[in-house]
């Protein structure tokens, strides 16, 4: 009997007969923080709902930062100056002009997964303008255009017809826009203009090399190499700049003409894309929703 229970019994196993397994392991590696972590803005933290990787999803959480109505596209025409008729305060504004701005095509969710509408403006001689996209203006039966952008909308009311005509009434004074153009492209640029940088000091002691960069970076100490991102000399400028919350001050839309308040990037003469400001209460203009104008209230 004492046998057939040392057979029926779990053989006993020593701790020094065991493998040495790191069940206990704690990584040294690390600097544990002795601070408390400061309060994150962005979705981290409790009770915060789990986001979906849909495409509905995705459009849902933008909804409240995209435009209920497209853009429209426009020249810069130069600066000039206004004069406010109760204090006389005299401020800058910027020309802008709308031409022949129209509707070329539309996006939709179902065919593309977002609404959008694409814009054309100016005019191209057919002979300069590809075989695709000419018969992508035939089908739509609009003339070449010389610029094409998409304005991304809402939803489908965002969607205008095909071949309707956007003028400077579009946008009405006193409303805030979005205006997007490239910056006065400047060439290679040194440090001092580029960044900022102070250069070499002007007394004895330096060179010919006083508005020089100076040092790239340690050699031993740093792994012998210029780190990704050093501030260096280099092309400046001809990069897309917006320039939010622009004040329209006058709207004249016999000549396409917007005035707005301050000024904008990019030389005389370049593209400015201008769209409704998604930092300020969305303009009361007809055809918006009952929830939408109430909200807006008064654009001056």
């Amino acid at each position: 009997m004492a046998s057939k229970a040392c057979q029926n019994s779990s053989p006993v196993l020593l701790p020094f007969l065991l493998p040495r397994l790191s069940l206990y392991h704690v990584s040294k590696h690390g600097i544990k923080s002795i601070s408390t972590p400061r309060p994150n803005r962005f979705n981290k933290g409790p009770n915060l709902p789990i986001l979906e990787s849909s495409v509905e999803a995705a459009l849902e959480r933008k909804k409240y930062t995209t435009p209920l109505r497209t853009g429209a596209l426009g020249i810069k025409k130069g600066m000039t100056a206004m004069y406010e008729p109760e204090t006389g305060h005299r401020y800058p504004c910027t020309i802008v002009q709308l031409d022949r701005v129209q509707v070329v095509a539309h996006k939709t969710r179902r065919r593309n997964g977002y609404f959008a509408v694409q814009v054309g403006s100016g005019w191209k001689h057919s002979s300069n303008v590809t075989r695709p996209l000419l018969g992508h203006f035939a089908e739509n039966k609009v003339s070449p255009k010389r610029h094409l952008v998409e304005f991304k909308v809402q939803d489908e009311s965002g969607l205008l017809g095909i071949g309707r005509t956007i003028g400077a009434s579009w946008f009405q004074e006193g409303q805030y826009v979005d205006a997007r153009a490239n910056s006065r492209g400047m060439g290679f640029e040194g440090g001092m203009k580029r960044h900022g940088f102070h250069g070499q000091p002007a007394s004895h002691g330096v060179s010919k090399t006083h508005r020089s960069m100076g040092s790239a970076g340690q050699s031993q100490g740093g792994g012998s190499r210029v780190y990704p991102g050093k501030r260096m000399p280099g092309r400046m400028g001809g990069e897309q700049v917006t320039t939010q919350n622009v004040k329209v001050v006058k709207v004249d839309d016999e000549k396409g003409l917007l005035v707005l308040h301050g000024s904008i990037a990019g030389p005389d003469g370049c593209l400015v894309k201008l769209s409704d400001a998604i930092k300020k209460p969305w303009p009361n203009v007809p055809g918006n929703p009952p929830e939408v104008q109430l909200a807006a209230g008064p654009t001056a």
